[in-house]
């Protein structure tokens, strides 16, 4: 584990109601991420993510712009997308827009590859999801030799091959942090150790301290891959209020209808309170209420999990940008000192 544990933010840019009970505008949302990471920044927490989608409820299609004009205005966070699709995206064009990200920002440049748990980007761009695994898995081969830095030949059947191809710009460090996203799945983690890359946890619900099945298999990996240990991080979601009572009651009506409207187009069941509950309770994938208890729990799956990293997923459905930023400020602010000094 590492000696401090990051904090970090992820959003997806989720469009939200404004104080008039209407939805906000697509470009309001961005606006409003760029001042909510600006936040985040003030008040000292290590990351800042921002997923990549392309349906009406979440705003971000193109992170790394908007990680641009964040980078323009923040000086010591660390900014990165969560995730980039990279199944239905070109690794070179990745490649070469995290780079630039990584010169604007100097050197806070970061990248969390996964395959997205919406498919809508296949269809937009040209793409068979019944190419699904194929995609993925050449692309993330490909990447992984740009990450390199040096002239590329490879050969796949997603997209021309490169013949001793050198790509442009490179970074100054000489590398750009590059994460794999995980849901649930062995062949993923085995995938992030054969590549040597970190591992991002996606736990959206039942019990987080479950998942320690995953980060044993990694570790186990990566010593068969004779690879030394690299940092694994957790993505939840959740919201901080000043009570745990309020964090509650304020996040459940915009939760439910977010799980509820996804859960129609996948077929799931109604949301329900008895299930909030208890995910939010002390074992539970969602980490809403004071700060002390949201800061007691990721102690306590950091420990667990051996994470170098914790992100909370803070957008939630419709919750409003005006409470988000009063959850971001709590979390930087309170949260994260009671955490690191439970961790020491």
């Amino acid at each position: 584990m590492a000696p401090t544990l990051e904090l970090g933010l992820d959003t997806f840019g989720d469009v939200t109601y404004a104080p008039d009970g209407t939805l906000l505008s697509h470009a309001q949302v961005l606006r409003n991420v760029v001042a909510e990471a600006v936040l985040a920044d003030q008040v000292g927490l290590s990351f800042f993510g921002i997923g990549e989608h392309h349906r009406e409820d979440f705003a971000v299609s193109a992170p790394e712009v908007v990680l641009a004009a964040i980078a323009g205005q923040t000086s010591t966070i660390k900014l990165g997308s969560a995730v980039t699709v990279l199944s239905s995206d070109d690794p070179v064009r990745v490649f070469q827009r995290f780079a630039t990200l990584d010169a604007v920002s100097n050197g806070r440049a970061e990248v969390i590859l996964g395959r997205g748990s919406f498919t809508e980007s296949f269809p937009l761009f040209g793409l068979e999801l019944s190419d699904y695994e194929q995609l993925f898995e050449e692309k993330l081969e490909l990447f992984t030799e740009l990450l390199k830095e040096e002239p590329v030949t490879w050969t796949g059947t997603t997209r021309g091959s490169l013949t001793d191809q050198r790509v442009f710009p490179p970074t100054e460090s000489g590398s750009i942090r590059t994460w794999i996203g995980v849901g649930g799945s062995p062949q993923s983690v085995v995938r992030a150790a054969h590549y040597g890359l970190p591992l991002m946890l996606a736990i959206i619900g039942g019990e987080p301290l479950a998942f320690a099945q995953f980060t044993d298999l990694y570790h186990r990996a990566l010593d068969q891959f004779g690879r030394e240990r690299l940092p694994i991080g957790e993505h939840s979601p959740g919201y901080v209020a000043a009570t745990d009572e309020q964090a509650r009651e304020e996040m459940w009506p915009h939760y439910r209808a977010m799980q509820d409207r996804i859960g129609r187009e996948r077929g799931w069941g109604p949301a329900t309170k008895a299930r909030f509950e208890q995910d939010a309770g002390p074992d539970g994938a969602l980490f809403v209420g004071s700060p002390q208890t949201v800061a007691t729990k990721i102690a306590k799956m950091a420990t667990g999990l051996s994470l170098s990293r914790f992100d909370l997923k803070y957008s939630l459905g419709t919750l409003s940008h005006e409470k988000l930023m009063n959850s971001i400020e709590l979390y930087g602010t309170e949260v994260a000192p009671i955490v690191h000094e439970l961790m020491a």
